[in-house]
C-alpha cells in the first residue's frame, strides 16, 4: 500500500532490531523501503540491506555534508555501484548551506557532477536542499530539458518553488514534520501539491512524526505521513497509498502499473475513461509517455477501449457520485456514439453528466452533434487554451481553421447543454485576461484557469 522512499536504515541506531522495523515496515503496509545513501561507505551499506531484505531498494550518492573530501574519481565510483540491480537511483545529493560541513563551491560541483552521472545512467536523483533554495533553483533551471528526473525530499522551500520543480516535472516528499502543531505553513505548500508529483518518505531515523515525536523514526511511520495527506487533500489513506505507490513506480520504476482503469473516481465524480485517441496533439499533454493519473492508469490501446455495456457496468447506481465524467486522456467525441448510450443510461437513472472536450466534436463526426447532447449532457467543458488561433494552433498542433470550429462548437453547445465552461491551462505564454474577455464576453460562457504542472 505503502513506499517509504527515503530511509537511512544504516544508521547505527537500527543495527540491533533491524529484522523487527521491517516486520513492523510490513504489518504497517509498507510494500517496498528505499535506503538512499549518503557517501561510498553508506551506499554499500545500503546495497547490502537491498540484498538481504527483499522489499528494500536503494539509492547511491555523496550528501552535501561529505562533499568536503569530494573529487571527481568519486564518480566512477558512483557509477559502479549503480551496476547493482538493486540501485534504482542517485542520493542523497544535493546542497545544505545551514551547516558548514562543507564548502559550498566543493557542494556545488559534486552536485553537478553526479546530476550529470544521473542522466548519463538515465537514473532520478534523490535532491537534499537546506537553506540553499536560490543556488539550487538556479542549478535545476539549468537542467531543464535534459530529462532530469528529481525528488526534493524533506521539501522546505517555498510554495513557489515547489510549483517550479513541479512545472519542470519533478517529484517532493514531505516527512513527519508535517504532523507538528507549528507546521502550518508546510501543510499549506502540501494542500498546492498535485498529488501526481507526491512521494511518501520517512527519513527515518529522523523527522519522526506526531503521535511518537521525540523517539526514533522508521518506515512502519509512513502512514502517518500519509494520513496527513489524506487530510490535507481530502482523501483516503488508500487513495493517498495507491497514488503515491504509482508515483513511486514512474520514478523509481519499483513495482508495476496498475491495469487500465476505465472508470476511476478523484473525490466522489466518476471519469470515464473513453479513448486515449485525439486528434490534436498538446504540447502539454502527457497522454503517450505519461498516461498515469491519481493513481490510475489510464494508457489504452484502440484495441483495448471497451463497449458502453463495460463503462456501464461499472458506474451501477450513477446517483451514488457528483456528475459522471466523460474524460481521460484523449478526446471522448472520437467515441460519440458509445458517449451518448452512457449518458442516456446514466440520465435515465437520476444521474448527472459532463463531457471534457477539445471541442472538435463536430469536426470529428462531420456533424453537428451539439444537438444531440440535449438532455444527455448537463455540463461541457472546452479546452480554450489561448485567445489566439495561430498560439492555439501551435499548442495544440492542428490547423488554425479548429479554433473557429472549437468556438462555434461552444456557441451551440450553449442551446442544448445548461452549462458551457471553456478553460485555458495557466502556460506563461497564454495570456489569461485576453482569454478570459473570448469566452465572458465573445461566447458568453464561463471562463476558467486548469493548473499546469
Amino acid at each position: 500500500m505503502f513506499v517509504d522512499t527515503h530511509a537511512h536504515l544504516f544508521f547505527e541506531n537500527f543495527k540491533d532490531d533491524i529484522d523487527e522495523v521491517i516486520n513492523r515496515s510490513a504489518q504497517n503496509g509498507v510494500d517496498y523501503i528505499i535506503v538512499p545513501a549518503t557517501d561510498i561507505k553508506t551506499a554499500k551499506e545500503a546495497i547490502a540491506l537491498s540484498e538481504k531484505y527483499e522489499q528494500i531498494y536503494a539509492t547511491v550518492g555523496v550528501h552535501p555534508h561529505d562533499t568536503k573530501d569530494w573529487n571527481d574519481s568519486l564518480i566512477k565510483e558512483i557509477e559502479e555501484l549503480t551496476m547493482h540491480p538493486k540501485v534504482v537511483g542517485i542520493g542523497e545529493i544535493g546542497l545544505d548551506y545551514y551547516y558548514d560541513f562543507s564548502p559550498k563551491e566543493q557542494q556545488i560541483k559534486a552536485f553537478k557532477a553526479q546530476l550529470d552521472l544521473s542522466l548519463k545512467l538515465e537514473l532520478p536523483v534523490v535532491i537534499h536542499n537546506r537553506d540553499s533554495d536560490e543556488d539550487m533553483m538556479k542549478i535545476i533551471q539549468d537542467y531543464c530539458g535534459t530529462g532530469l528526473k528529481a525528488q526534493f525530499h524533506c521539501f522546505n522551500a517555498s510554495l513557489d518553488d515547489a510549483i517550479e520543480f513541479m512545472r519542470m516535472n519533478h517529484f517532493i516528499s514531505f516527512t513527519g514534520n508535517i504532523t507538528y502543531k507549528k507546521s502550518d505553513s508546510l501543510r499549506e505548500i502540501l494542500k498546492s501539491v498535485n498529488l501526481n508529483h507526491l512521494l511518501l518518505e520517512t527519513d527515518s531515523p529522523f523527522m519522526t512524526p506526531v503521535p511518537f515525536r521525540g523517539k526514533r523514526n522508521e518506515p512502519a511511520n509512513v502512514k502517518y505521513v500519509a494520513q496527513q495527506v489524506a487530510d490535507v487533500h481530502k482523501l483516503s489513506i488508500e487513495d493517498v497509498g495507491r497514488i503515491t505507490s504509482l508515483n513511486t513506480f514512474r520514478f523509481f520504476g519499483i513495482g508495476s502499473p496498475p491495469k487500465t482503469s476505465f472508470t476511476y473516481k478523484i473525490h466522489n465524480s466518476l471519469y470515464i475513461n473513453i479513448t486515449n485517441r485525439c486528434n490534436a496533439d498538446c504540447t502539454f499533454c502527457r497522454r503517450k509517455e505519461d498516461p498515469f493519473l491519481e493513481g490510475y492508469n489510464l494508457g489504452m490501446k484502440k484495441s483495448q477501449e471497451p463497449p458502453a455495456e463495460t463503462y456501464i457496468k461499472e458506474i451501477g447506481d450513477p446517483k451514488k457520485y457528483d456528475e459522471i465524467v466523460f474524460c481521460g486522456y484523449g478526446e471522448p467525441t472520437i467515441r460519440w456514439d458509445v458517449v451518448k448510450k452512457i449518458a442516456a443510461y446514466v440520465k435515465s437513472n437520476g444521474g448527472k453528466t459532463r463531457l471534457n472536450t477539445n471541442g472538435h466534436g463536430n469536426v470529428i463526426n462531420k456533424k453537428d452533434i451539439t444537438p444531440e447532447m440535449k438532455g444527455l449532457i448537463d455540463t461541457i467543458s472546452i479546452s480554450l487554451n489561448s485567445y489566439d488561433s495561430k498560439q492555439y494552433a501551435e499548442l495544440m498542433q492542428v490547423s488554425e481553421d479548429h479554433f473557429t470550429e472549437m468556438k462555434n462548437f461552444a456557441r451551440s453547445a450553449k442551446k442544448y447543454v445548461n452549462k458551457v465552461v471553456m478553460s485555458i491551462v495557466s502556460l506563461d505564454e497564454v495570456e489569461v485576461e485576453k482569454s478570459r474577455k473570448v469566452v465572458e464576453d465573445e461566447i458568453g460562457v464561463e471562463f476558467r484557469v486548469r493548473e499546469y504542472f
